[in-house]
């Protein structure tokens, strides 16, 4: 008979689900039935190959939703991994599986703790919701970003959100994510003209020409940040270009770059900007631009202070907030007006080979969104 909490249990029957993106592979359908019978209202939302679920408990007041993802990035070669990555292990307090940390975890301490909330609070006086997707980890198409317009539709617009990404550095609880970067992404194609390298008069060379405005795109700054976000920051990611003959002056360069914006900024300023400088050099190009969200903040408010009280309630910590790392779900319920925190497990093992999350950590997470429910008097 196993000995596992139940927020340990749930969590190695959704790791035991392959879930890779976009495929849900049944761990939706564990929650669900879970929730609904504590009292929940399921209503299953696919958008093209994607499975989501709004569920709700509750008639009236403000809504406190809990926003999560069921897909995983793939596991790479198992037989990198010490035990198999879709099935759960155990060993030395530590609990292995692909989605152990990223974020099936916080899913099934979201979970628990409301099922144990609702069996102390069976007339809670607001609202409770989950809003879960399988395609978080890819493209995020049809996933958060549909459910965010459907619910628009029906009117329901929480005033709270918790994303249980992992947002813990070195212990759980430790660093709160109040906010996130904007991420603006773009391939750049810098034409010339093909010719043999004998014969540069004859050719127009698109990596001589592209050199000096990379290297000023790359030095320049953007803003300086404020109080809450870093400066903006320039990343190219990608550069291509040439046949594969050393004797070939190439026909074009593409370059694929990245900005992770603060809100000192906007991402038109950021494409007028960047076109100013290429335009200065007289070069060649054409840009495909994709916007994968703006920056979101959620300062000050009852969610921030219930998060920070909850934490020091049964961590005796006094946690960090943070707008650092990559983007998550929350960009698509912040322009809603929702304030949102990011609060999960340690993130030190995400998308890596024998990805893991400490077993007390999970039960932890538990404790904590028990706790944040009671702070918010829900």
């Amino acid at each position: 008979m196993s000995n596992d909490s139940p927020t340990i249990s749930l969590t190695k029957q959704l790791i035991s689900c392959a879930s890779v993106t976009p495929e849900d592979a049944g761990c939706q359908k564990l929650m669900t039935d879970r929730l609904a019978a504590i009292g929940f209202e399921i209503q299953h939302l696919r958008f093209d190959d994607v499975d989501n679920f709004w569920a709700i408990r509750g008639n009236s007041g403000p809504i406190l939703c809990f926003a999560g993802h069921t897909d995983v990035v793939p596991s790479g070669p198992e037989s990198s991994w010490q035990t198999p990555p879709f099935e759960p292990t155990v060993k030395n307090g530590q609990l292995y599986g692909r989605g152990a940390a990223d974020m099936k975890g916080s899913l099934a301490a979201m979970v628990v703790a409301v099922e144990q909330f609702v069996a102390k609070n069976p007339n809670h006086k607001a609202r409770i919701a989950f809003l879960i997707t399988s395609d978080e980890e890819g493209i995020a198409a049809n996933g958060t970003v549909k459910v965010v317009e459907w619910l628009d539709q029906q009117q329901l617009i929480p005033e709270f959100c918790l994303v249980g990404e992992p947002s813990s550095s070195k212990q759980c609880g430790d660093t709160i994510k109040n906010g996130r970067r904007g991420s603006l992404g773009c391939t750049m194609r810098i034409i010339g003209k093909q010719g043999h390298v004998a014969y540069p008069q004859l050719a127009s060379n698109p990596i001589h020409c592209a050199a000096s405005a990379l290297a000023e795109l790359a030095e320049h700054e953007w803003d300086q940040g404020n109080d809450f976000f870093p400066a903006t920051s320039f990343q190219i990611s990608n550069i291509n270009a040439g046949t594969g003959a050393t004797n070939v002056i190439p026909g074009e360069l593409e370059v694929i770059f990245n900005f992770r914006f603060s809100t000192e900024v906007t991402d038109q300023q950021l494409r007028q900007r960047t076109t100013q400088i290429l335009d200065k050099y007289q070069l060649n190009y054409e840009m495909n631009w994709h916007l994968s969200g703006q920056p979101f903040l959620t300062a000050e408010g009852e969610l921030v202070d219930a998060a920070v009280k909850a934490v020091k309630e049964v961590t005796a910590m006094d946690t960090e907030l943070s707008t650092a790392g990559g983007t998550s779900d929350g960009r698509f319920i912040a322009p809603m007006g929702t304030q949102v925190v990011e609060l999960g497990p340690v993130n030190a093992t995400i998308h890596q080979i024998d990805e893991c999350v400490s077993v007390d950590d999970l039960n932890k997470l538990t404790d904590i969104y028990q706790a944040l429910l009671k702070h918010l008097s829900i």
